[in-house]
């Protein structure tokens, strides 16, 4: 099968390289446009095309697909099907409709549950006992298409956003081989979401995670977990800024 994949962050980099290990072939990898980074704001790939380089892959950049240069570039690749692992992008229609099989994405929550941004971080925030990887066939909408496989994963009480990011890339790594396999044979059902119970994740900043002292301490020790490795929780005493990296929540001494 000729893939095409398109996706950005770390989280991504475990999939594509399972698949660039496969049978399959990867033809190209897509990711978001080199960006300033750092105090100095030096230009710096993300970790999906330092990996796609370190392995000889086609890495192609656009900045949206809205041109009609970038779609006729990937029509012109002749995919089989593309799979999508936060890459950053809402895919238009006129980019959905050329690989054959359509386009795969691999989001991070159960869905309906936690559509959008950041839902690993949303999940610890809300106290969730579980979350998972949804593979989903994409439409126009965020995280709307057909499910076509899900895998539960606990939560547990130490899980911080490292952690829990860390446990679904895997996950995702270990399963979408095995799903193209089923989609080639049709042996996936896609099954469609109930909007009704859908929420959302948006993105989250560096004010989001300004820690308030009136919250419950529950509240904050998630927030806490929540934002370690990004963007930190914060806090100031006496003018001086604090990061947060651990706490723990104790039964009250006051009788």
């Amino acid at each position: 099968m000729r893939i095409v994949f398109a996706g950005t962050p770390k989280f991504a980099v475990k999939s594509l390289s399972v698949l660039n290990q496969s049978d399959h072939e990867v033809i190209a990898v897509y990711c978001q446009p080199d960006r300033p980074k750092g105090r100095g704001k030096v230009l710096t790939a993300c970790p999906v095309k330092i990996f796609s380089e370190e392995n000889n892959l086609l890495v192609i950049q656009p900045e949206d697909f809205k041109d009609k240069q970038s779609q006729t570039q990937l029509a012109l690749l002749n995919p089989d099907v593309m799979v999508v692992a936060a890459y950053g992008q809402i895919l238009p229609k006129s980019i959905l409709q050329i690989p054959k099989l359509g386009c795969l994405n691999i989001h991070a929550s159960l869905l309906p549950r936690w559509r959008g941004a950041a839902p690993i971080e949303r999940a610890i925030l809300e106290g969730d006992r579980e979350t998972g990887i949804s593979i989903m066939k994409m439409n126009e909408n965020l995280d709307t298409g057909p499910i076509l496989k899900q895998i539960s994963c606990p939560i547990n009480d130490n899980d911080t956003g490292a952690t829990l990011h860390d446990k679904l890339a895997n996950i995702s790594a270990e399963h979408i081989n095995e799903t193209l396999k089923k989609i080639i044979t049709n042996k996936l059902i896609p099954t469609n979401q109930d909007n009704e119970k859908a929420t959302y994740a948006k993105k989250i900043g560096r004010e989001d995670a300004k820690l308030d002292w009136n919250k419950p301490a529950i509240e904050l020790e998630r927030k806490i977990r929540a934002y370690n490795p990004i963007p930190i929780a914060h806090t100031s005493f006496k003018g001086i800024g604090f990061r947060v990296w651990e706490a723990k929540v104790k039964p009250s001494s006051v009788n």
